[in-house]
């Protein structure tokens, strides 16, 4: 027999939501394109693939995202070394409440998540865009 878990996703997602501020789809639409807001996209790449991108969004798929912020790694990004609200989302809303908590924890401080993720987005048609493999290399 498994072990049990103590806490599962949605219990993780309601703690993370307790400490990185999650804005509507609505909130996001009007962020978006402002100076100083970038948004960051946190899906797989099959997803863009699959379901398109938000134009100007930075891709940086989940399992990357510390890496990627923390400027002491091999991996570390110039994007996130810069003061800019960060605006992230995945495909529903919550590895996006995840990866944010995750991030304000390190010290990054003007963090948002977009509540429904791209789903979200794309209902309340927000701008997309087919996904080109070139841009994202």
């Amino acid at each position: 027999m498994g072990s049990v878990i103590k806490k599962g996703i949605y219990q993780l997602v309601k703690e993370a939501n307790q400490v990185v501020r999650e804005i509507s789809v609505p909130e996001a639409i009007a962020l978006y394109g402002k100076e100083g807001v970038q948004f960051v996209d946190l899906r797989d790449i099959r997803e863009l693939e699959r379901e398109g991108v938000i134009p100007g969004a930075y891709h940086c798929p989940r399992g990357m995202l510390e890496f990627w912020v923390d400027p002491e790694s091999p991996y570390a990004k110039e994007i996130f070394q810069q003061e800019l609200t960060f605006v992230l989302f995945c495909g529903g809303g919550l590895r996006s409440a995840l990866a944010g908590k995750a991030i304000i924890e390190m010290g990054l401080t003007n963090v948002l998540h977009i509540q429904g993720g791209y789903a979200g987005w794309k209902k309340e048609k927000g701008q997309t865009a087919e996904f080109i493999t070139k841009d994202y290399r």
